[in-house]
């Protein structure tokens, strides 16, 4: 068994044959423990300081890509921020600056609903031939004569021509020196359109259609009576001559029917579509 020997008492350490340990300084063991305290704490400084700037560079990046500020934008100042990838504008941008390509197809283009037609009209003249296909949608202008005083001659019944009387436009036989005034108009600049023509008679009223039916009017200075009397020429199938359609209803030109002038959809109740062609003659005033 081993020796257990008592500590011997302060007062006579070598009396009893034992010394004290001499190997390593006293509290050493606080020492170590107060280092890696030290340590623990310098690491741990270091990771906050390496976290608290990676936070801050994020938000000057954030701040960079920003557009404007709130203090920027109430002060005034313009910032470029970065174009989108798509290029297109700042919605702002849009909301504030309308097309105005909107607004005007809106009031160029007002709905076939709004002109029924007329009560009383003839009723149509029945046909077993089949509706000739209507002409391609485009302005084939015919040559500009030399002196704008025209008249219209109708293509199937050459021996009549437009005639406005009464406030009305009608296809009537030539006649004496009233008829051949009535039936002679100053071929314009198309008042909605300067590709397309209006007509213009000899005490300065305009053909126009309402209702579909074309009449002589005062010209009141409207978008809608503009383009109401401004009809552009187009493609015929008869040589010499064209056809007429509306500015505002480019599927409708045109026609006479029952003698009377009148705005309707190509080739409708013909039989070859010869009732919507006519020739631009020389003034018969």
């Amino acid at each position: 068994m081993p020796d257990n020997k008592s500590r011997p008492s302060p007062e006579q350490p070598w009396g009893n044959g034992w010394a004290p340990e001499t190997s390593r300084a006293p509290g050493t063991r606080r020492l170590w423990l107060a280092g890696a305290l030290a340590v623990a704490t310098v690491v741990a400084c270091v990771t906050a300081i390496s976290v608290t700037e990676k936070a801050n560079d994020k938000q000057s990046a954030a701040r960079q890509g920003r557009t404007t500020s709130d203090k920027e934008t109430t002060s005034g100042l313009i910032s470029f921020a970065t174009p989108s990838a798509s290029g297109s504008p700042s919605a702002s941008a849009s909301a504030g600056s309308p097309s105005p390509s909107a607004s005007a197809s809106a009031s160029a283009s007002p709905s076939a609903s709004a002109s029924p037609r007329p009560q009383g009209s003839s009723s149509p003249r029945p046909s077993t031939a089949p509706a000739p296909q209507a002409p391609p949608v485009k302005d084939v202008p015919a040559p500009r004569p030399v002196s704008n005083r025209k008249s219209v001659q109708s293509v199937n019944y050459p021996d009549r021509y437009w005639r406005a009387s009464g406030g009305l436009v009608r296809l009537e036989r030539s006649g004496g020196s009233e008829f051949r005034e009535d039936a002679s108009f100053d071929v314009v600049a198309g008042l909605a359109k300067s590709s397309c023509y209006s007509f213009r008679t000899a005490d300065g009223t305009y053909l126009r259609h309402r209702n579909f039916v074309l009449r002589a009017e005062r010209n009141d200075g409207s978008n809608l009576f503009s383009q109401d009397a401004t009809f552009c020429p187009n493609w015929s199938p008869y040589s010499g001559s064209m056809t007429l359609r509306s500015v505002n209803y480019p599927d409708r030109a045109l026609r006479h029917q029952n003698m009377e002038m009148r705005l309707d959809q190509y080739g409708y109740n013909t039989r070859g579509g010869e009732d919507f062609a006519f020739r631009l003659v020389g003034g018969l005033a």
